[in-house]
């Protein structure tokens, strides 16, 4: 490798040396139109004298200024800012040469000829230097066979359009044919950008994929809001092409616009709205020198607490998880990506009572994040038991030792199936915020619940079943047309439990503003699409009807509850309902001994406990 370096510098050596002895005669001959006979022959002894000079120092020049070094493949606006700048230099301090050389002639060379001289040697310079990237360009052009070669069209003439269209012209290794780029921008149409012409905005998208018989669009709209991105893709996906888009704009300032760099738009370009941004920064300075466990660590809610504590310096961050596979995975990721965290992991499980409170011995720690629960909701109508032992048990246990050890904070991770529920998993969470709001009243420790719906990408969620279904041809299965749901990413989530937690002074009910709800089915036609298929004639919609326990629509409130804006318009907190303590604690004392005798009645048993809580014909 060292070798070819070593050639490629040489090479360039010796062209610069020909070229200053090119670019001097060529001065001077054309400061007598370029007619040998017409020029005196004390410029010509002038010139061959000083000639060997000025090679050495344009060497020298061309040296300091990164010539040499530079890796002209890829050379850009400024490798060209060294070239130019070299040469004038170079062309100065030629001019000094030859002056100070004969000092006794007034005008040893014509006036005119330094600037000649530069202008031939900047010439040369870039004809040398981006000659390479010229033949490279055809040469990718021309390579490949033409015949698998996917037609694609680009939307976005700016500089991350710019970049891309360089890298798919000028590489070999990208097997695409730009017949076209989409911009609305209306001086640019009609231009050309290295090549590629503008042919019309993004009211032309659809007809411009049908005439040029295009396969795949790239969107590179790096700074563009989620609502335009919204917009573009609901024209391309009409279409029936392949998308892909450029992430976001961190990757024009990374100078990371590449091919490689592109990603499939998925449903979240879909949703509409701009990510939920929170300055944690500024508000995690709870965790912060604070030993943090979170139950249920592995999984997606979880997983993704962690990585988030995880990167405001707690003393000590502990995973407790039942299921090891998640468990091993989020370990690793954290030693990686962290090296000097004080990480434990543990398996356990909440249900297990002498576990839980050898954990809480061991470790006290300050604040606890309970994700640890069964969520399915079809599953779990067939095993009640034990979404009663996990879910209410479980918490109840976790909770009992976060109060015996005297933790600081206890944030519960609920859901919207708590509110008025039709099925078991959502009545279990129910008991468990009515845990929550019972044990704070009795103890010192701070406990608080977060309600959110649900979760794009999120283990046993709808999109990545449907993606699946997709890739085995079909049929994405809908459970009814007119079913909606309220979405937030993981990320997003996990960043307002976090802050809720900040703002937790205990008993609360945190609600977290989901947006707007989501028809399912508009979901799955929409990934139908952008997977570059057509709804109902590539690949079939089925509707099969309601799962046990489902519902057409979910609540974030219960007609009891209140709401109370905090500091941030997207978290509200529902006001508690009244209870009766000690008959709920009775209760649930029944209940620990009732379940574990497999009852068939246990959702009756659970109706009395949550009476908002309607069973479902099964």
């Amino acid at each position: 490798m060292r070798t070819k370096i070593l050639i490629r510098r040489m090479y360039l050596v010796c062209y610069d040396i020909a070229a200053v002895a090119l670019s001097s005669y060529l001065a001077l001959l054309l400061r007598f139109d370029l007619h040998p006979n017409q020029v005196p022959g004390h410029y010509l002894s002038v010139l061959w004298a000083t000639v060997w000079i000025s090679m050495l120092v344009t060497v020298a020049v061309f040296a300091a200024f990164r010539l040499y070094s530079s890796l002209w493949t890829y050379a850009g606006t400024t490798e060209m800012m060294y070239v130019v700048s070299a040469c004038v230099v170079d062309a100065l301090l030629n001019m000094v040469v030859i002056l100070l050389n004969h000092r006794e002639q007034a005008y040893p060379l014509p006036r005119s000829f330094y600037m000649l001289y530069g202008v031939f040697l900047l010439a040369f310079t870039i004809c040398g230097r981006y000659s390479y990237r010229a033949l490279r360009s055809v040469r990718g052009r021309l390579s490949g066979d033409r015949s698998i070669r996917k037609n694609v069209m680009l939307i976005g003439a700016g500089s991350a359009g710019s970049a891309l269209i360089k890298e798919i012209v000028g590489s070999r290794m990208v097997n695409k044919n730009l017949v076209g780029v989409i911009d609305d921008d209306p001086g640019k149409q009609g231009t050309f950008i290295h090549g590629i012409r503008v042919i019309g905005t993004r009211d032309d998208i659809i007809r411009c994929a049908e005439e040029l018989e295009v396969d795949e669009i790239m969107i590179a709209l790096p700074s563009a809001s989620a609502k335009e991105i919204k917009e573009i893709v609901d024209i391309c996906k009409e279409t029936g092409c392949e998308l892909k888009r450029l992430p976001g704009i961190y990757q024009l300032v990374n100078g990371e616009v590449s091919i490689s760099k592109l990603k499939d738009v998925d449903v979240n370009d879909l949703l509409g709205r701009e990510p939920v941004c929170v300055d944690l920064d500024s508000i995690m300075g709870y965790v912060s020198g604070k030993v943090i466990l979170v139950t249920g660590g592995g999984g997606s809610i979880g997983s993704e607490l962690c990585r988030q504590i995880a990167s405001h310096q707690p003393k000590q961050l502990i995973i407790v998880d039942i299921y090891e596979n998640n468990a091993y995975s989020i370990q690793q990721e954290l030693i990686r990506t962290y090296p000097d965290l004080d990480l434990v992991v543990l398996i356990a499980s909440v249900r297990n009572t002498k576990r839980m409170d050898d954990i809480f011995a061991m470790y006290r720690p300050d604040i606890v994040y309970h994700a640890a629960a069964h969520k399915h909701v079809p599953l779990m109508e067939d095993s009640p038991n034990e979404a009663v032992k996990n879910n209410v048990l479980g918490t109840w246990k976790v909770v009992q030792a976060a109060d015996k050890y005297h933790v600081k904070r206890f944030v519960m991770i609920s859901t919207d199936k708590a509110v008025n529920p039709t099925n078991i998993m959502g009545a279990t969470k129910r008991v468990c915020e009515m845990i929550i709001q019972t044990y704070n009243n009795r103890s010192e420790t701070e406990f608080v619940a977060v309600r959110f719906g649900n979760v794009l990408g999120s283990n046993g969620s709808v999109i990545p079943l449907f993606k699946k279904q997709i890739e085995q041809g079909g049929p994405v299965t809908v459970t009814h047309p007119d079913i909606i749901r309220f979405f937030m990413t993981i990320p997003e989530a996990v960043s307002l439990v976090l802050q809720a937690g900040a703002y937790a002074k205990g008993g609360e009910i945190f609600v977290l503003d989901m947006g707007e709800p989501v028809k399912i089915l508009d979901l799955a036609k929409n990934l139908i699409l952008l997977s570059g298929h057509k709804p109902g004639e590539d690949i079939q919609i089925e509707f099969t009807g309601l799962r046990p326990g489902e519902k057409l629509y979910e609540e974030m409130l219960m007609e009891e509850e209140g709401l109370q804006n905090t500091e941030n318009q997207l978290i509200h907190i529902g006001k508690p309902i009244e209870l009766d303590e000690e008959k709920f604690l009775a209760q649930l004392q029944h209940l620990k001994d009732y379940v574990v005798e497999e009852p068939d009645d246990i959702r009756s048993y659970i109706q009395d406990i949550v009476p908002t809580y309607s069973i479902q014909n099964r």
